[in-house]
């Protein structure tokens, strides 16, 4: 006779839910840093405190956030979250991920292909529902247009500090110089005979290979303390107006607040230039 078995059903715990949390502040200031430090306190309690969520990190950056590249604990994150590691990021506001509208939808998409929801707390907004996204496109747009405007009013500053001739700007430090007590430019007799040699050598006819073999077989250091001198740091040496005594501001400039490159400013920008602004070190200049 069959004998029919009861198999009792097997309990199982559902998985709780891997939660971390991204902080951001702009700056090293004292001010932004203990805001970091609060954040990153907050956020770890408010995880750890919930009965549903497993702990998995804090990440956190200082820097600018209109881009993603140089973010080291922000990419770090994004790895923890394609690895599985992650399935939900609290962050305090939508600007503190990201204030490059492009960047900021491309990484939500991205998260949500691998089921990791973001939520902005200020904003209240769950990136997994593809109905948040609209409200996140002018979020981050907003975030953008600050974030260009700041820097707008950042360069416009600069701009008219170089205007002044009594500007620090015009008082920073190259190799062969250093500050009095009272900030401004000094010749510094030990290197500048080290610019001369260089100037006087390249006088000669020798290439920066020649002078950089010429250096290093005196056992004369790089600005950098290296025994081995760049071709590169010979041939800005070479063409620094500040050792005839001269400073050019403005020779580069950020065309894009975005990627924050500097590009050379060939006739683009104003230049901004005092001769005799300090003892030269070399009388021509090549």
């Amino acid at each position: 006779m069959a004998v029919v078995k009861a198999i009792p059903p097997q309990s199982k715990e559902p998985s709780l839910k891997k939660v971390a949390a991204y902080c951001r502040v702009s700056t090293k200031s004292q001010e932004q840093l203990d805001s970091l430090a609060a954040q990153e306190c907050y956020y770890e309690e408010r995880i750890r405190a919930n009965p549903n969520w497993k702990f998995a990190g804090i990440y956190s950056d200082i820097g600018s956030g209109t881009t993603i590249k140089g973010r080291r604990r922000f990419n770090a994150l994004i790895s923890a979250c394609r690895r599985g590691k992650v399935d939900m990021v609290l962050i305090k506001s939508a600007h503190r991920f990201a204030r490059n509208t492009v960047d900021a939808l491309e990484t939500i998409r991205m998260l949500r292909r691998w089921k990791v929801d973001i939520y902005f707390e200020a904003d209240d907004i769950h990136t997994l529902y593809e109905s948040s996204e609209f409200m996140l496109t002018l979020i981050c747009a907003r975030a953008q247009d600050e974030s260009e405007s700041k820097s707008a009013d950042i360069r416009w500053g600069i701009q008219k500090s170089f205007a002044d001739p009594d500007s620090r700007y015009y008082q920073r430090v190259c190799y062969g110089y250093k500050h009095d007590k009272d900030g401004r430019l000094i010749v510094d007799e030990e290197k500048a005979e080290t610019v001369r040699m260089i100037f006087r050598l390249s006088g000669e006819g020798a290439s920066l290979s020649q002078i950089a073999q010429t250096l290093q077989a005196r056992g004369i250091p790089s600005p950098w303390g290296k025994a081995v001198w760049s071709r590169e740091t010979l041939r800005k040496i070479l063409h620094n107006e500040k050792y005839r005594g001269s400073v050019i501001l403005q020779k580069t400039f950020v065309a894009n607040f975005l990627n924050h490159k500097q590009i050379t400013n060939f006739g683009q920008k104003e230049y901004y230039e005092i001769v005799d602004n300090h003892e030269a070190i070399i009388i021509k200049m090549i």
